[in-house]
């Protein structure tokens, strides 16, 4: 049996692991989903007993003329019609109920697990893609675990009611009527193998259409800027239109089921009818018997082509499926082992010690060995590819060493726990990264648990506070999108106060003020100034003139440290540093 049906679900393409996952979704559910059963084997038997009544209301009404039964079966087909309604609406409610709280559940946790991905998996996966599977084939998962299966249901507790009628009223006419039905899925099967194919481009294509949104909306000043107005139209339009042929291929095809199921059961019909009739004629059953039984046969064909048309979009489900649960089973980010450290501080050191990095293969970072102090300032430059941003992730785990170590006061950084660890450091980058929301909240995101008055003072020591007060709410103004609303200096000023705000004892800058010009330069560098006092900074210069004062600069090609002094020093040497500084400076000579 179980090899049966595991060569059913591979016919239909359906992977048990898969299913197995979305059971389980479900199973929090059971008792709704048991009384929406209940309701389901009501609309059934409410169904087949409409059909079974056909008989006594011809027999005994019409040819009988019994004036009891007159009164009596009339009552009879209103109880079952009201029945019938009441249960199709506590189907159809506890169906959504159930539906809704899936998806609900399933986007939480993909977002949740989302959250706790490594950066590398989203160096190799779009933003708008992963936006598809949260939302377009987390419905399609939805239609299938709720609405597909509890319709399958429904349908077949319909049909095994159907068939008890059919089979009670003539179970030889029953036998040679019913032949045919078992031929009618084996065109189900060939049908559902290439709407399967055909699902799998058609969500392909779906989630492209959200990267082109997520990218043409996200840009829409550049788009602008450059006048990329027609480009970006023809560029949707020719995914939007691959979409639409693969979804009119997926329907034209899935409706063939219909009229397949039509044929066959005109062929039942018209042998049935004539054996019927014949029967009727020579006395072998009664009118009443053989309507009820063409009747129960003509409603079993509704939720038969309903159950064939439902499991030829099975598929489609099931692909989305594969696509959620594809995400689900990517592994998280390095997870603590048991007894991790949770330091509070940084009182000595942190060591970088034969650290190596590859990725994808390539190496990026080769033998790097220093020890920063604590309160110094360490600067990185060289040029663009040479290894700094990927240098200064290792700190905070978003990576992890290839070969090496990094050590904080002595203990190497892999003994941490992750959280512990990443809150000893601030981060502000060259781009910044705000939220559609308050002043405050940006501001606050850096310490959740801080109050007004720190979330104040951040502000002023990072020169934000006065132009926060020229804002038509103050902190409570929305910044929109980006903080598009803010200028760039703007925007820059209150990523350093949401990271004074923190209060960590490590800081990296990463090229903070190369996007700048001088007047928001000098403001936002007076701010970085205010905020690594005290604190052990790493910075990433795209403007050497910023780091005059480091306590040592590193200068990086190709992976790897070549040079390592002060300023004065380093351009004394002629070599890396000062190579780099008569390139930026040429033209003032």
């Amino acid at each position: 049996m179980k090899r049966f049906l595991s060569a059913i679900l591979v016919k239909l393409g359906i992977d048990k692991d898969h299913l197995r996952q979305m059971v389980e979704l479900i199973e929090p559910h059971w008792k709704k989903l048991a009384l929406s059963v209940l309701c389901m084997v009501g609309v059934g038997w409410a169904v087949a007993g409409t059909a079974y009544l056909i008989r006594p209301v011809l027999d005994q009404i019409f040819v009988k003329k019994d004036d009891a039964m007159l009164k009596l079966l009339p009552l009879a087909v209103l109880v079952l019609v009201t029945v019938k309604g009441m249960c199709l609406w506590g189907n159809s409610y506890l169906t959504a109920f159930v539906g809704q709280s899936v998806v609900a559940e399933i986007r939480r946790k993909l977002h949740d697990h989302i959250q706790m991905l490594p950066l590398a998996f989203f160096d190799n996966n779009k933003i708008g893609d992963l936006m598809s599977r949260m939302l377009n084939d987390v419905d399609f998962l939805q239609n299938t675990a709720t609405d597909t299966l509890t319709g399958l249901v429904r349908d077949g507790f319909s049909a095994i009611g159907l068939l008890y009628v059919v089979f009670y009223q003539n179970w030889r006419l029953a036998l040679i009527a019913l032949v045919l039905l078992p031929a009618g899925f084996y065109p189900l099967f060939k049908i559902t193998s290439v709407i399967r194919e055909l699902a799998r481009k058609g969500l392909a294509y779906m989630a492209e259409i959200t990267i082109r949104l997520h990218e043409s909306l996200g840009s829409i000043r550049i788009v602008k800027a450059f006048g990329m107005e027609d480009y970006e139209k023809k560029r949707f339009q020719e995914v939007n239109d691959l979409n639409l042929k693969f979804s009119i291929k997926i329907a034209s095809i899935t409706a063939l089921s219909s009229p397949i199921m039509e044929f066959l059961g005109g062929l039942v019909i018209v042998f049935t009818v004539w054996y019927g009739g014949w029967s009727v004629i020579h006395g072998k059953t009664t009118p009443g018997a053989f309507f009820s039984f063409i009747a129960a046969l003509l409603m079993l064909y509704e939720p038969v082509k309903r159950i064939n048309k439902t499991i030829g979009m099975l598929p489609v489900g099931f692909m989305a499926a594969s696509r959620v649960f594809d995400i689900m089973k990517a592994p998280r980010e390095v997870t603590d082992h048991e007894g991790a450290l949770e330091p509070a501080s940084i009182s000595r050191t942190i060591e970088f010690r034969k650290v190596c990095f590859s990725y994808g293969g390539d190496r990026v970072l080769n033998d790097i060995n220093f020890t920063a102090h604590v309160g110094e300032v360490i600067a990185l430059v060289g040029m663009s590819g040479a290894g700094k941003t990927t240098l200064v992730n290792l700190i905070p785990r978003f990576y992890d060493v290839t070969q090496g170590a990094i050590f904080i006061d002595g203990v190497d950084i892999r003994e941490f726990k992750l959280s512990a660890l990443r809150s000893l450091i601030g981060m502000v980058t060259q781009q910044s990264i705000l939220f559609n929301d308050t002043v405050r909240n940006n501001i606050a995101y850096g310490d959740i648990a801080k109050g007004e008055e720190q979330i104040i003072a951040a502000a002023k020591a990072a020169n934000a506070y006065d132009f926060i007060m020229k804002l038509p709410l103050g902190l409570d103004t929305h910044i929109g999108d980006q903080g598009i609303r803010l200028s760039g200096g703007e925007r820059q000023r209150l990523c350093i106060a949401r990271a004074l705000l923190k209060n960590a004892p490590v800081l990296i800058l990463d090229e903070a003020t190369s996007s700048l010009d001088s007047g928001s330069e000098s403001e936002v560098q007076s701010a970085l100034d205010n905020l690594m006092v005290g604190r052990t900074t790493f910075v990433i210069a795209h403007r050497l003139s910023t780091i005059r004062n480091a306590d040592r600069i590193f200068a990086l090609t190709d992976g790897m440290i070549l040079e390592e002094g002060r300023h004065d020093e380093l351009l004394r040497r002629g070599g890396e540093y000062s190579r780099l500084y008569e390139l930026q400076f040429a033209h003032l000579q």
